[in-house]
């Protein structure tokens, strides 16, 4: 057989994860997640009602039931989730987290941005 092999180096991790790890998130019609980061990257399945997600340049994502999303990691991603709609939005997320690592950070919102206006994250 012909070819070449190639050879992958990888970057030694700068945390110790642990194995994937799930979680259900449910935010209540009219509810949000507030202003927020992840320290790994989060896959996420919407189970049930619609998300609607502003990121920090302003783009705003809709994902109704069915659909499936990446959160990137990092403070460069601050974002956050609402449910605009009568049902619950119920969110399946999966990650390769540390075990005391926060499943999400609170942030201040990005500059040009507004508040989400929920009562719980509204000074």
């Amino acid at each position: 057989m012909g070819g070449r092999q190639t050879v992958t180096a990888r970057c030694p991790r700068t945390r110790v994860p642990a194995d994937l790890t799930g979680r259900e998130v449910v935010i209540a019609p009219g509810g949000c997640t507030g202003w927020h980061y992840h320290l790994v990257p989060l896959m996420a399945v919407v189970t049930s009602g619609t998300l609607t997600r502003i990121l920090s340049d302003g783009t705003i994502e809709v994902h109704p039931a069915g659909a499936t999303f990446v959160e990137p990691d990092g403070h460069d991603h601050v974002h956050l989730g609402r449910n605009l709609g009568t049902e619950p939005v119920v969110l399946h997320i999966t990650c390769e987290l540390a075990d005391d690592d926060p499943w999400a950070v609170p942030a201040p919102a990005p500059l040009g941005t507004t508040l989400c206006g929920c009562p719980e994250h509204t000074p």
